[in-house]
């Protein structure tokens, strides 16, 4: 794989909450450096990310009911659409995974959707991915969920917040790859450090990844030459 071709696979992504303004341009200006596909911040830093990245193809993604879900779904609606028209172009959700082990199924997708609703309709280029948060699920609620985000209409299926008890595995991304086959983007996202676990999760079948580690990713790419 050549660097630009992994590059353009990740949300580079500054999640703590400890993150300050100064490590939001640390972020922006490696961005621009390795040629990221986006940066990935919580909704408070949208707008200033859009600004430092204004004039590049880097995209400004955001989270929403991060990183428990467990938000009222006009909240999450709200909180993306204000994102989207900051600038946010991605847009990543976390499911209500109460609702889910509760088997309210119907909340679940109505959460899903009124966040789709909301990002499409400020902007029909906008892309949501759902947080399915796979480290709390059995393998029967990770097919529903996936189930569910096909019927919201979003448009990728995400592993993990990386505030979980574990994030991302081969054996996730490639269940999640299996049911939503060419119709949905797949996002590999926790515990994603090194290169060789960034391929893995590539060839199992995501085609985003997220990681704060994209920088240390990169340099290992060169080193290998």
């Amino acid at each position: 794989m050549q660097r630009y071709e992994l590059a353009k696979l990740i949300d580079h992504t500054l999640l703590k909450p400890t993150a300050t303004f100064e490590d939001i341009d640390r972020l922006c200006s490696e961005a621009i450096e390795y040629g990221f596909y986006s940066v990935c911040v919580n909704s408070a830093f949208v707008e200033y990310a859009v600004n430092k990245l204004k004039d590049t193809p880097i995209k400004v993604c955001t989270t929403v009911g991060f990183p428990l879900g467990a938000v009222d779904r006009e909240v999450k609606a709200f909180e993306a659409k204000k994102a989207v028209s900051q600038g946010a172009l991605e847009v990543d959700m976390v499911i209500n995974l109460g609702y889910l082990k509760n088997g309210d199924y119907l909340e679940v997708r109505e959460d899903i959707e009124s966040v789709v609703k909301a990002v499409k309709e400020e902007n029909k280029d906008a892309k949501v991915k759902v947080i399915i948060e796979t480290c709390y699920l059995s393998e029967s609620e990770k097919v529903t969920a996936v189930k569910l985000c096909q019927e919201a209409n979003a448009d990728f299926v995400k592993t993990s917040t990386g505030f979980g008890t574990g994030g991302a595995t081969v054996e996730d991304v490639k269940l999640i790859r299996m049911l939503v086959g060419d119709t949905m983007g797949v996002k590999a996202s926790g515990g994603i450090r090194d290169l060789d676990t960034a391929i893995k999760m590539i060839e199992a079948g995501a085609n985003r990844i997220g990681t704060s580690s994209g920088v240390a990713i990169m340099e290992e790419l060169k080193n290998k030459g």
